[in-house]
């Protein structure tokens, strides 16, 4: 009788595993991010705004220069007008950062990253470099572009820039840098809130509702809110005209990554203190 061989079976027999690594999260959330509909939406929402908006706003005004006031004249920044797609651009993003934490929460998927990779403060790490990462490529890819072609735009018709010029290459490499802190922010909210309505909620009120409520209070209420406000404030670091009641541009970021760090110490927080 001829016996078939079964392999023994003891724990020196058994699978061998091992700890996800914070190179094996990375990896598992850049696949997240690329494998999702959304984020080419969102991205190709961002270039197009960034750029097609800046351009039509870029043309628009500067063939109504010459019938412009002394005092327009004077505050001309031909470097903001092609930028000025970028701040529409940014919803794009924020929405996109919420999504990327905020659908696992609704879809339940959180469950299975959080039992992967128990070390939860990994998960959250890994979501905003990689979010962080891609913003920062395609903001200034969009953010140089906006400014080359919105300048050329110009051109001819009143005065424009050009990146030799005084803070106008700050201000461009500054827009994407806001971008990328923005994205960090939009995770932490998402995060934080969990609901994807809730979080988008949120940053659309941090980004646009709250500093417009903030111009119809008093100047004493309304200058220290422009100030400081954190993506008011940050906005200095896209600005090569330097106004009343606003920071100087590296401090004016730093408040707003400030802001940024709290709000994400917190969400790390919560995500590891409470149940996914």
């Amino acid at each position: 009788m001829t016996g078939t061989a079964v392999a023994p079976v003891g724990p020196d027999h058994r699978a061998a595993f091992r700890a996800a690594t914070f190179g094996d999260v990375l990896r598992s959330e850049w696949t997240k991010l690329r494998s999702v509909r959304s984020t080419f939406w969102a991205l190709a929402v961002t270039v197009v705004l960034g750029i097609g908006l800046g351009a039509a706003i870029s043309a628009a005004t500067a063939h109504g220069y010459a019938k412009m006031s002394v005092s327009a004249k004077l505050s001309w920044d031909p470097t903001a007008l092609s930028l000025d797609g970028m701040a529409i651009a940014s919803l794009a993003i924020a929405v996109l950062g919420v999504l990327c934490v905020s659908s696992e929460y609704s879809s339940g998927m959180i469950r299975t990253s959080l039992i992967a990779v128990p070390k939860r403060g990994r998960v959250l790490a890994a979501k905003s470099l990689v979010f962080a990462g891609v913003t920062f490529v395609v903001g200034e890819a969009t953010s140089f572009t906006a400014f080359f072609a919105g300048q050329a735009l110009i051109s001819g018709h009143a005065p424009h820039a050009a990146l030799g010029d005084p803070g106008v290459a700050r201000a461009v490499a500054g827009t994407g840098l806001l971008l990328t802190a923005l994205a960090v922010l939009s995770v932490a909210a998402g995060t934080l809130l969990r609901h994807p309505a809730a979080a988008i909620a949120a940053m659309i009120a941090v980004l646009f509702v709250l500093p417009a409520i903030a111009q119809a209070l008093p100047d004493s209420w309304r200058n220290p809110v422009n100030e400081f406000w954190p993506t008011q404030a940050g906005g200095d670091l896209a600005s090569v005209h330097h106004s009343a009641h606003t920071l100087q541009p590296w401090t004016g970021f730093g408040v707003m990554c400030l802001f940024t760090a709290i709000v994400y110490a917190i969400a790390w927080t919560l995500l590891d203190r409470r149940d996914a």
